[in-house]
């Protein structure tokens, strides 16, 4: 459930922890060393809009321990609202970050989503890199939802420390909260398409575009057909709803 005692601000009415990359992290390490449970979800313009449409992914998300702002633009909306979050935490760079925290204190990953081939190829590098006790165990994102508690089982019975999950939106938040309580894995985050980036399959905006807030455009240039109608419908909702949001303070309520 929602953090509450960590300070947090309302966007669009949706809470978000004023949280640095440092911080995120202690809290993370503290749940791992006393085993209590941390479901973690970072919200960027995207995810922020479809809330609005999706009463599962709103539940699910608005339900997690810890949410982080991964998107400049929901920074930049923070600061234009009066609310100022201190800085991007995002996804793929929290793993990357915990990945080295659990090389230096021995805890274990269980990777989870992707094409087999991807997240095999995750697997074999962060072995060769950190060595092979890191991995506690890995399989792709493709299934039938009657596998789910099944694959939820595998995960437990891996005895990881921390779980990834590579799956799409809302797929990935839909599972980790409907499954978080059998899934014993003291923390839980969805990376949406790191293992890619990770694998080398596709390739990440250069750090200026990243803190220009136009790691879309960068994404919309190597998929143009299947990304430009996406963006140009969140962002532009995004816009709108930043417009109707001035003076706003109110928690949020999934729409049913």
């Amino acid at each position: 459930m929602f953090n509450k005692d960590i300070p947090h601000i309302y966007l669009f009415g949706v809470p978000i922890h004023h949280l640095t990359m440092d911080q995120t992290l202690e809290l993370i390490d503290s749940a791992i060393v006393s085993k209590k449970q941390i479901h973690h979800v970072v919200v960027n313009a995207a995810k922020l809009v479809n809330m609005k449409k999706d009463a599962a992914l709103c539940q699910s998300v608005i339900e997690s321990d810890i949410i982080n702002a991964d998107g400049q633009s929901v920074i930049w909306a923070s600061r234009l609202l009066g609310k100022s979050l201190p800085e991007r935490v995002a996804g793929i760079d929290l793993m990357t970050r915990l990945v080295l925290l659990a090389a230096a204190k021995k805890y274990r990953i269980f990777f989870f989503g992707a094409h087999q081939n991807i997240v095999e190829s995750v697997v074999n590098k962060y072995s060769e890199e950190y060595g092979p006790e890191i991995i506690a165990g890995y399989r792709n994102g493709y299934y039938d939802k009657s596998e789910e508690e099944t694959i939820a089982r595998q995960i437990t019975d891996s005895r990881a420390d921390i779980l990834f999950v590579a799956i799409t939106s809302p797929q990935k938040e839909i599972f980790l909260n409907t499954y978080r309580e059998l899934i014993n894995v003291p923390f839980i985050m969805g990376v949406g398409g790191a293992f890619d980036v990770v694998s080398g399959r596709t390739k990440r905006a250069p750090a200026w575009m990243q803190k220009s807030g136009l790691e879309w455009l960068y994404r919309v240039l190597q998929e143009p057909r299947r990304m430009w109608k996406r963006y140009l419908v969140t962002n532009s909702r995004f816009i709108g709803m930043l417009l109707k949001s001035f003076g706003k303070r109110s928690g949020y309520k999934c729409r049913n």
